[in-house]
């Protein structure tokens, strides 16, 4: 379906060394007639010679003319289009291989220093192997579009086009991975990409320290998903889905096998118990009967295994389905896409509002046409009543009390749009008041008031006065303009890569989010904020107009957030002179309400400034009248902490540090009288040695505060009894802690701390596990603790066995 027509390819003949059946080609009128042979019979046909579309080197597609002159519905009828079109695709590149005599782009001199560098970080020869030419094609191409994407503002993400250029760079590294690069490398492939295109494209050197540094975090980034997760992968769930595929060969399985293999000391010493429970849970619970069915399900990785790789440990799906390739299995992609929408429709869900289309159809059938807004100049407007919604049901008049939505002709409200929140106020008419709780626009060009009718009635057709609430008002217009300004101070002081990502004006504060990959330094945040004030008190002319999109941006306005523009928009200008861009602070498109200068703003203070994922930033801020009452705020914090310590606030800094450092000393104090008390316990714990068919075995209680405490505890115990079982519970904040040790000489003769942990955890309501020699687990049920603790000897007696 959609705009085709028929096509005029030009292929570049290289001449038949390059071309394969010994340079023998089909001539033209052959192989279409072939071409039509195969589309009749839907078979395809053995080609015996060279041809234009041929996979060999030979021909190469210089260009491609498309004459778009139908539509094609879905039933395929065709229908001319009202204006005809040719769309050209003439390569550059294409064009440089056929003018610098070469086979192929890389051989290009656009792209041969790229991939000399390459070779020099990886010692390998282009040209020598192919699959080493191809993991260093893929490298260089996707070092390219990294800095293309990251140069046009693209940061890697979760999302959209964050998450296309997250793969891009994730697969560049993993085929650097290929060519025995285990480092970080991708930053020297793409300085030296960047002055090969930068003469035409001065994004990229302009942002080239941005460049680097976003792709030297995500290479950083992925190191940790891969040091993390990659063993998970290779050394826990693949060798399980092996150990079972083997199993299976001998014949059906059953859950008593998947959870002998749950068991192996090699698996169970990678993950955390945690982590097997979850993918032995996901195995036993869909284990299918049937000996082939079995095969299938134990060579595909489960929607759990990948998620949880993903979810808990950022190893990407496709990388996951690249390895498991690799040892022979598959991976539930798709099981894995139906976890994350679901785990994004319960975040939706979560917070989600419950109109709904019917709604919209509601608005769009009032037959009132659009409001027209004129609370840019005015706060106070005369107008009339259009229409009157009462639970969404169009009705012709509302009385006190009901909770109605309100249209009128002209309106001074302020719509949320752009971040700013609406507008409240009242709208008074002959027979009552209407007060305005908040403004929308839920449907293009009409803009609805939401309240209550707090006294008479009001009904459609009423002469009304709209009135706006001032201080409100000119509180969301200082935070709005404050928003502007914020935004123009952190693109001079971080650089030009800052790109709006969403904002929050409400009369009490702003929010700001931003595209920077690292957080900001004091000295930048304090920068930031002198400079967004610097600007207030230079008192700069806030004006506005419209004018089209495109003479927008050509003027230098800023139009990232929302990316999608009327013909017609409003510049807003903050400047020295009136709607001047020479000498312009800030110049951005946009819809909100602002001061008309700069001084109006007050003062603005930043709150702080925090990540929200996926390379984007949060930076929060007040000003005017709210920064008026953070100060006093402060001050009286300040105040009152001034007098409970009798210290002048001029003092107080270095009143705090010598408490924090008697607090220190006390600490110290306590942590020794702590240990004393523990080696006590510890010294009655010897004259609790059990023997357990010849070995020493303590299980006991301890009064220890924490994990640390008993592993010392334990150390001792290990110290002085040389060969022993140690099984030491303490409860810590209401929960039971345990803390298990096998000697190295116990462990050959089959003992296991961590199944000795594990069993007796569960006692206690609970779980854990851990090393041969060393494990941790917690419970639910401190009063199961000595009945727990009863039970290690036999668990010891069954380990020996």
């Amino acid at each position: 379906e959609g705009p085709t027509g028929p096509c005029s390819e030009v292929h570049f003949d290289g001449g038949s060394e390059k071309g394969c059946h010994n340079g023998r080609m089909i001539p033209p009128d052959d192989l279409t007639g072939q071409f039509r042979q195969e589309l009749k019979s839907g078979e395809p046909s053995p080609i015996d010679g060279c041809h234009p579309n041929c996979d060999c080197e030979r021909f190469v597609e210089l260009w491609n003319l498309v004459f778009m002159q139908y539509y094609q519905d879905p039933t395929g009828n065709r229908t001319p289009l009202p204006a005809p079109s040719v769309d050209t695709g003439m390569g550059l590149e294409r064009a440089m291989v056929i003018l610098q005599g070469k086979n192929n782009i890389y051989e290009t001199d656009l792209f041969v220093p790229i991939i000399d560098r390459v070779g020099q970080l990886t010692g390998k020869t282009y040209g020598a192997e192919t699959e080493t030419d191809y993991a260093m094609r893929v490298v260089v191409e996707h070092a390219r579009a990294a800095a293309f994407l990251i140069g046009d503002g693209v940061v890697p993400g979760n999302e959209g086009r964050g998450y296309v250029l997250r793969r891009i760079i994730r697969r560049a590294i993993r085929y650097g991975r290929q060519l025995g690069l285990t480092g970080p490398f991708l930053t020297q492939v793409v300085e030296v990409t960047i002055p090969q295109f930068s003469g035409v494209y001065k994004e990229l050197a302009e942002n080239q320290g941005f460049i680097i540094r976003v792709i030297t975090l995500e290479e950083e980034r992925f190191a940790e998903a891969i040091q993390t997760g990659l063993p998970l992968l290779e050394d826990g769930f693949i060798p399980i889905r092996k150990l079972l595929l083997a199993n299976s060969n001998l014949g059906t399985l059953d859950v008593t096998a998947i959870d002998a293999a749950l068991m192996l000391e090699e698996i169970a010493n990678i993950a955390t118990h945690g982590t097997l429970e979850i993918v032995g849970e996901a195995l036993k619970s869909n284990l299918p009967s049937g000996l082939e069915s079995q095969r299938k399900f134990f060579s595909t990785l489960s929607d759990v295994e990948t998620f949880v790789l993903y979810d808990t440990y950022g190893f990407p799906p496709e990388l996951t389905a690249e390895i498991a390739k690799e040892h022979g299995l598959e991976v539930d992609l798709a099981g894995f896409e139906r976890e994350m929408d679901a785990q994004k429709e319960q975040s939706r869900s979560s917070g989600s509002f419950s109109g709904g289309m019917d709604m919209q159809i509601s608005y769009s059938e009032l037959g009132v046409g659009s409001s027209e807004f004129v609370g840019y100049d005015l706060t106070q407007q005369d107008s009339k009543v259009a229409a009157i919604l009462l639970g969404g049901i169009s009705v012709d008049h509302a009385t006190q009390g009901q909770p109605i939505e309100v249209v009128i002709s002209q309106s001074p409200f302020y719509a949320e749009g752009g971040g700013q929140l609406g507008d409240r106020g009242s709208i008074s008419g002959p027979n009552g008041v209407f007060t305005v709780e908040d403004t929308q626009s839920p449907v293009a060009g009409l803009i609805v008031q939401r309240g209550t009718v707090e006294q008479g009635e009001i009904s459609v057709g009423d002469a009304i006065t709209a009135s706006v609430e001032l201080a409100r008002r000119l509180d969301s217009s200082r935070n709005h303009s404050g928003t502007h300004i914020l935004h123009a101070a952190l693109r001079s002081v971080l650089g030009a890569h800052v790109r709006q990502a969403g904002s929050f004006v409400a009369p009490e504060r702003l929010r700001f989010d931003f595209s920077h990959v690292s957080a900001l330094t004091r000295d930048e945040l304090l920068s930031v904020q002198s400079l967004a004030n610097e600007k207030v008190r230079g008192n700069l002319t806030i004006t506005s107009h419209e004018t089209s999109y495109s003479e927008a941006v050509r003027e230098g306005a800023l139009a990232f957030f929302g990316d999608r523009y009327g013909d017609v928009v409003r510049v807003v200008t903050m400047a020295t002179q009136p709607h001047s861009t020479e000498d312009a602070f800030s110049v951005e498109v946009c819809g909100g309400t602002h001061v008309s200068a700069t001084g109006q703003v007050g003062t603005l203070v930043v709150l702080g400034e925090s990540s929200i994922g996926g390379g984007m930033r949060r930076i929060e801020a007040v000003t005017g009248r709210a920064a008026e009452e953070l100060f006093v705020q402060q001050s009286d914090r300040l105040e009152a902490l001034s007098q409970k310590l009798q210290t002048p606030v001029a003092d107080l800094e270095s009143r705090l540090d010598s408490f924090m450092q008697e607090d220190d000393d006390l600490r110290k104090q306590l942590e020794g009288f702590q240990k004393t008390s523990l080696r006590g316990e510890a010294e009655e714990l010897l004259g609790q040695v059990q023997d357990v068919d010849g070995v020493k075995v303590v299980a006991g209680r301890t009064s220890a505060g924490s994990a640390d405490g008993m592993r010392e505890m334990g150390d001792f115990l290990k110290d002085k009894l040389g060969s022993v079982v140690l099984a030491l519970a303490a409860v810590v904040d209401g929960n039971p802690i345990l803390i298990t040790m096998v000697t190295p000489d116990l462990v050959e003769r089959g003992l296991h701390a961590g199944n000795i942990a594990r069993d007796t955890a569960k006692v206690m309501g609970g779980g854990g596990g851990g090393r041969p020699e060393m494990a941790q687990a917690g419970g639910k049920q401190p009063e199961k603790v000595d009945e727990a603790l009863s039970g290690v000897p036999d668990l010891v007696r069954q380990g020996l066995s």
